[in-house]
């Protein structure tokens, strides 16, 4: 296990959800959280919180889309903070439509630019610092990265761009010693479901999913916290993802199933 005592964490998209859990979950660990989301009261009072049961952190308001604002946070932990050691990637927006019904493509524009372009381009700022530590690259994915699920297909898309662009730079990285680790989460009990976009491209406002049958950002959260501090490659937060790795393989169809029964139950 990694020792996080005194280490800089960048959490982006912390301000709600699995972000927000996850920094409560790591506050004990002595590591210094760097909390990034748009939402600057939100992040204050997370930084309060942790603060107060004797945590470190600092609130950083940005759009993850931004190139200075991405430029801005490294350089606040380079400068003022004296290192970079690991960046987890966890900001992101959904869709619910089919893609037949889509009235806007621009709907699709927004899911790469936000969930694919936008760590790809925190990552190639952060990468010299990360080299200096031989830090850690965390990837908050999804299920919908690793398979397609429908009236999702946008996410799906967006989602298996991040998947293979962190594998091939796990690859690239092994020589510099920093590593890679992709969470696939099932559905969890956030906020994300609400803002999914529709087919206009407006948030949908009220989560379409069965609440009480989800995953809390909690559970979510203590789930991440030891595969982070081992490094480990991969997280699948479900025996249901864990099924469907496999399915996809020797049962593909089965799979399609699998994803059409699972949006089905929670409508």
């Amino acid at each position: 296990m990694a020792n996080l005592k005194n280490k800089v964490v960048v959490i982006t998209g912390a301000s709600e959800g699995i972000g927000r859990a996850l920094a409560r979950e790591m506050a004990p660990l002595g590591c210094h959280l760097v909390l990034c989301a748009r939402n600057q009261a939100r992040l204050q009072s997370l930084v309060e919180e942790i603060t107060a049961l004797g945590g470190m952190a600092s609130s950083f308001a940005m759009d993850i889309t931004d190139k200075q604002s991405c430029t801005d946070l490294v350089t606040l932990c380079e400068v003022e903070l004296g290192r970079l050691d690991i960046v987890i990637y966890n900001a992101g927006i959904s869709m619910w439509s089919r893609f037949d019904q889509l009235a806007d493509m621009d709907v699709m524009e927004r899911l790469i630019r936000v969930n694919y372009l936008a760590p790809v381009q925190l990552t190639i700022l952060a990468l010299p610092a990360l080299k200096a530590s031989k830090g850690q690259l965390v990837v908050v994915s999804s299920l919908a990265g690793l398979t397609g699920v429908p009236e999702r297909s946008g996410y799906c898309a967006s989602k298996h761009a991040v998947t293979g662009f962190f594998d091939s730079l796990r690859i690239e990285l092994a020589a510099d010693q920093v590593s890679v680790t992709q969470i696939y989460p099932d559905f969890v009990l956030s906020e994300i479901h609400k803002r999914a976009l529709d087919a206009q491209g407006n948030p949908l406002g009220n989560s379409p999913m069965q609440q009480d049958k989800l995953m809390t950002a909690q559970q979510c959260a203590q789930l991440m916290v030891p595969a982070i501090l081992s490094r480990q490659r991969d997280l699948l937060t479900s025996t249901r993802g864990k099924l469907g790795k496999w399915l996809k393989i020797l049962w593909p169809s089965m799979l399609d199933r699998i994803a059409i029964k699972a949006i089905e139950q929670r409508k």
